[in-house]
């Protein structure tokens, strides 16, 4: 079969390519754990975070789980990480949202008991992933203080990864992580008088 000219344009682009990409991924040779935040508007912070526990998982990976916001609801993800309990620790102490409970003090109790929670798995060397599920919106609020996180973010061990997520991350946190991805709202079904569903939202 004859070879087009956009063939052999489209070959001679991707061999410049290729030689670009091996050379940038030449000097790529560190590994370590990172910092990792979801935020933004948009959906898909916490989604992106179970995907990631999900990826550690299937390499036999040790992840731990605290939830700052969201107490033990019935939820398709946790179902699915009880089934692994060699594999998966979840702690959840969230009390729900605070324009829900509108107590500072009960929120700020909840927030320190996952941080508490948060802590231990820190420093347990068999976990390799930790996610810290809406602990930006327990930042915000001034329901925990930044500074300890930022902290021990700092000086967590050097093969450890560490996912927060939620909307509004502080810039404090921002300038402490490896990778930040801000989800951005463009449209969004809530807006279109859908509610929350099974197996989209929980």
């Amino acid at each position: 079969m004859a070879v087009t000219a956009d063939a052999e344009h489209h070959k001679f682009k991707m061999e410049k390519k290729k030689a670009a990409r091996d050379k940038i991924m030449s000097a790529k040779t560190e590994t370590r754990g990172l910092v990792i935040v979801h935020t933004g508007k948009g959906k898909g912070k916490s989604t992106a975070a179970w995907g990631l526990a999900v990826r550690a998982l299937g390499h036999g990976q040790r992840v731990g789980i605290v939830q700052f916001v969201k107490g033990k609801w019935e939820t398709g993800e946790r179902t699915i990480f009880e089934a692994f309990p060699d594999l998966c620790e979840i702690e959840a102490y969230g009390e729900g949202f605070s324009w829900e409970s509108q107590d500072l003090e009960r929120d700020r109790a909840a927030a320190d008991a996952a941080w508490q929670a948060t802590l231990k798995l820190m420093n347990d060397k068999t976990i390799s992933l930790v996610i810290l599920d809406e602990i930006n919106i327990a930042l915000r609020y001034k329901q925990l203080d930044a500074d300890k996180v930022v902290k021990a973010l700092s000086e967590k061990r050097e093969d450890l990864h560490v996912v927060l997520t939620g909307r509004n991350a502080l810039n404090e946190i921002i300038d402490v992580a490896d990778l930040v991805t801000e989800m951005t709202l463009i449209k969004h079904p809530f807006r279109s008088g859908v509610k929350a569903q099974v197996g989209i939202e929980f």
